[in-house]
This record gives C-alpha cells, sequence and structure tokens, in this order.
C-alpha cells in the first residue's frame, strides 16, 4: 500500500501552491494575455482584460499568502510562517513572497481600478470628441493628457506585475535549491 503520510505534511500543499502561482502568471503575462490582444477586437480585448484582471490580481495578492502559511520548513526547521519569517530565510522566503504580494495588492486595490477608471474616462472622451483615443493624430488636449495618464498607469501596472512575478521566479530558485 502507497505511503500517504506526506498528506500530513505542508509539503505537497506548498508546491501546488507555488506552481499555481507560477503558472497563473506565466500564463497570464505570456500567453493568454498576448493571444486575446492579437485576437479581440480592442473593444473587446477591454471588456475580457477588466474581468480578468481583478480576479488575476486577487490570485496574485492570496497566493504568496497562501505559499507562506504552507511553507514546508527545513529538517527541524520551522514551517508555516514561522519559517517563512525566520530570519535564515528571509533572502529566499520572506523578501520574494512579500515582493509578490505587495505587486499584486497594489495592482488589486490601486492601479487596476485607475486603470479601469481611465479606460471609462477614455471612452466617454471619445464620444464627445467624436474620434477613438488609438485613432491618428491629432487629439483634443482632454484626450491627449487621458492618453498620457493611462499610458502611465498601464505601464505601472505592467511593471509591477513582472516584478511579482520576477519575486515568484526569485523564491523558486530558492525552493529548488532546497530540493
Amino acid at each position: 500500500m502507497a505511503d500517504v503520510s506526506i498528506f500530513n505534511t505542508l509539503a505537497p500543499y506548498h508546491i501546488v501552491a507555488y506552481g499555481t502561482h507560477l503558472g497563473a502568471q506565466m500564463w497570464q503575462t505570456f500567453v493568454s494575455g498576448i493571444t486575446a490582444y492579437q485576437t479581440l477586437e480592442r473593444a473587446h480585448f477591454s471588456a475580457l482584460q477588466q474581468r480578468v484582471f481583478p480576479r488575476y490580481f486577487t490570485l496574485q495578492t492570496t497566493l504568496p499568502l497562501l505559499v507562506a502559511l504552507t511553507y514546508p520548513g527545513i529538517a527541524s526547521g520551522p514551517s508555516s510562517y514561522h519559517g517563512a519569517l525566520a530570519p535564515a530565510n528571509h533572502w529566499s522566503v520572506l523578501y520574494p513572497l512579500t515582493t509578490a504580494f505587495v505587486c499584486g495588492f497594489l495592482n488589486l486595490v490601486f492601479v487596476g481600478p485607475k486603470t479601469s477608471e481611465l479606460i471609462k474616462l477614455r471612452k466617454a472622451q471619445e464620444i464627445k470628441d467624436g474620434k477613438k483615443s488609438i485613432d491618428p493624430a491629432p487629439h483634443s488636449k482632454d484626450m491627449l493628457a487621458l492618453n498620457k495618464r493611462f499610458a502611465r498607469v498601464h505601464g505601472a501596472s505592467a511593471v509591477l506585475n513582472l516584478a511579482s512575478l520576477g519575486a515568484t521566479i526569485w523564491y523558486g530558485v530558492g525552493l529548488s535549491a532546497r530540493l
């Protein structure tokens, strides 16, 4: 009979949480988002992303916490968040998981909603101007200002997403050193 005692440890839950976190980030960043952008009309792409991103940013925020809570420890070292907070684990566990959490949280609570707000403002300005924000110049001063703000906020969201992905990979490198 197979030994199922491993399920009484944090290790399998930790690996699943970490794998889900890394996989979701890789999929959204390099496959799903790019494919949707290349395939859908702008309005449909925008509508899809406005539905997907809150869920994605929620995962990007909660999964680092779950990874920390399921941290299996080393030999007789502490497990769960105690192990994640242990001084010996600051660079390999605490800092990358905190970075991933903070980046996801900022996108979920501040940057993502601001991006959605700017999209709505640009749509309203398009109606007012009778011209889409992505049409060739010239644009109204209001549209130019909205496009500039949107580019900055959207860029900040992309940077936060890539920083979270980088931190998740950083954590994975530390995790692999323990295998």
